[in-house]
This record gives C-alpha cells, sequence and structure tokens, in this order.
C-alpha cells in the first residue's frame, strides 16, 4: 500500500431527532395528556489518535463520512436514540484544517480524540410545553441541522529521532537492527518509499526516505518527507562508510535541510558513520575524525553487522535521547 500523508474529506455531523407531538392514552382517557419525547442528539465528527502510519491511507477513495442522524422521539416520553458518531481514525502528529474556515486541530498522542463538529441537538417533544395554561400542547420542535466542511488531513511525524542521509545509507537496517521495526531493506535507491518508526526502549524512531540534491524543492522525494522531520527531536545523520567523500555525502544531505527551513538547521545532529564494517578499523577512524573536524558535529560509528558496535551504539544513543528529553 502507497504511503499516505495528505488527504481531503467531506465530513458531517448528524441532524438532531425532530420531537414528536404524542398524546398518553389509557382505558380511562383516550388523550390523557401529553407525552412526545424529545429527539435525539446527532452524531458528532471525532478524530481519534492511532499509532499507525498507514491510517490515511484509509481516506484515499472513501471520502464521504456522515455521522448518523437522531432518532426522532417517541410517545410515552421516550427519547429518541443519539446518533452514532463517525470516528476517523489519524496518525499520531496528523493536522486537521477545516477548509472553510482554516481552523486547525492536531492529534499529538495516541487515543486523543477532537470533536470537530458537534451534531444536531433533538428537538423538543410537545410534553416539554404542558402548563397551567397549556395542558395540551400540540408544539413540537425539530431537530438541529448538523455541520461539515470538506478536511484537510495531513501527517507530519512525531519523533524523539529521525534516521535522515543519502539513499542506502544504511538508515532502514539500523532502524530494523534497534527496533522490531520491518522496514523494507534493498541495494538499490529508495527502497524506502515512506517513513518507518520504530520503538526503541519507549522513545520513537523515525527513518525518513533517502534525500538527494535538490530534496528542498521537490526533486527525488523532496518536501513530500522532508516536513517529517520537522517535529523530531534530534537528526540522526547516517553517512555510509563505503563513500568515497563522506564530507561531500554530508554535506549534500545537509545542505536540503538548511534550505528547507523551518527549523531543521537549528535541530541537534549527530553524524552517524554507518556500515563501517564495508572498511577496515583504520579507514573508520580516519573518516569520523574527518567528519567531526569540518563539521563541528558529534560523530558516531555503527554497523548492524557487528553485534559489539552495534550495542555500543545503542547505549552511546541511549545516553544521547535520555538528555534530549
Amino acid at each position: 500500500m502507497a504511503f499516505v500523508d495528505h488527504v481531503v474529506v467531506h465530513v458531517a455531523s448528524g441532524k438532531g431527532g425532530d420531537g414528536v407531538i404524542r398524546w398518553l392514552r389509557t382505558k380511562e382517557s383516550a388523550r390523557g395528556g401529553p407525552s412526545g419525547g424529545d429527539g435525539g442528539k446527532g452524531g458528532d465528527v471525532v478524530l481519534l489518535g492511532v499509532r499507525d502510519l498507514a491510517a490515511l491511507a484509509n481516506y484515499r477513495y472513501e471520502k464521504k463520512f456522515h455521522a448518523e442522524a437522531g432518532e426522532a422521539g417517541k410517545g410515552e416520553l421516550k427519547h429518541g436514540k443519539n446518533g452514532e458518531d463517525a470516528i476517523l481514525k489519524v496518525p499520531v502528529g496528523t493536522v486537521a484544517r477545516v477548509v472553510e474556515t482554516g481552523e486547525e486541530y492536531e492529534i499529538t498522542s495516541e487515543d486523543e480524540r477532537i470533536t470537530l463538529f458537534r451534531g444536531g441537538k433533538g428537538g423538543l417533544g410537545n410534553a416539554r410545553f404542558k402548563s397551567s395554561t397549556n395542558q395540551n400542547p400540540f408544539q413540537q420542535t425539530l431537530g438541529k441541522a448538523g455541520k461539515g466542511s470538506d478536511i484537510e488531513l495531513t501527517l507530519k511525524i512525531i519523533a524523539d529521532a529521525g534516521l535522515i542521509g543519502l539513499p542506502n545509507a544504511g538508515k532502514s537496517s539500523l532502524l530494523n537492527a534497534l527496533t522490531r521495526s520491518k522496514s523494507k531493506v534493498g541495494d538499490y535507491p529508495f527502497t524506502t518509499l515512506g517513513p518507518s518508526l520504530g520503538d526503541f526502549y519507549g522513545y520513537i524512531l523515525a527513518d525518513i526516505p533517502g534525500l538527494i540534491e535538490g530534496a528542498s524543492s521537490g526533486k527525488g522525494l523532496g518536501i513530500q518527507f522532508l516536513k517529517h522531520v520537522e517535529r523530531t527531536g534530534i537528526l540522526l545523520h547516517l553517512v555510509s562508510a563505503s563513500q568515497d567523500d563522506p564530507l561531500a555525502a554530508y554535506g549534500e544531505v545537509h545542505t536540503e535541510t538548511e534550505a528547507f527551513g523551518h527549523g531543521l538547521g537549528a535541530k541537534r545532529e549527530i553524524i552517524v558513520l554507518s556500515q563501517t564494517d564495508r572498511i577496515t578499523s583504520a579507514e573508520r577512524d580516519i573518516k569520523m575524525q574527518l567528519l567531526a573536524k569540518e563539521t563541528g558535529r558529534e560523530v558516531l560509528g555503527v554497523s548492524v553487522e557487528d553485534p559489539e558496535a552495534l550495542k555500543a551504539f545503542a547505549d552511546q544513543l541511549t545516553k544521547i535521547l535520555n538528555t534530549s528529553r
């Protein structure tokens, strides 16, 4: 299934049920007094936060969502049933914009609920109008209409750390090794066509698809995924140890994050020399020293093929994340 991070849907809350005119009928009296009940409330339109990055894909083709109308009142003072809510499950990090008004709402945690539109109130039955001067009222009111609008849903991933870098820098492999994620891995560019999340001892890591020169202006996967870096706490910038010029590889992606703006340049960024099993330890040290000297950044090394190196990196990353909150 293709990764979907932006959709527009139409939603509407339910109409309130009408109040009714009814009369209490007994053996003693064919019309013993008003007994019309109130109508039920219309259903609300509700956003529900879920830990499922693919949730917006449910709205690629189904575009209209209407909450249930309230039921009309009944005799014997019985209240009409309230309408069922229309609940739209959206990934944590989703921003909902009401197209007609420009109002924005944001889902920031799992199970968070935001009511976009409340259902219409139910109408009043004739029993509500009985008084000392009006013993047999013929009045009742209709239920109120619901409200609706086009809603723009945009996902911006919230994570403690975002893995960025050129295609095939080893981001997916590292995410899989550190978490229980099952990101697709392959020896060709753009293996990852959508962001993936993993749980690292309670911290959320996000694998952002490979960036290339011109990404900030839309080239390659471009801005579509750069926006997901906005809400990450820190950036783990992976540079493959197999790169002949690791500094140039770093600079290519760093230039794009700087050009994109939105505060990315101010984020804490740690360079990770990945796939260090592909070079000698002496070459690894030279490349790490070069990156540290020329960028002024902290540089870590890692190899998912070396259990000891992976454990050492995991321990370092844990300390970094513990101090970043």
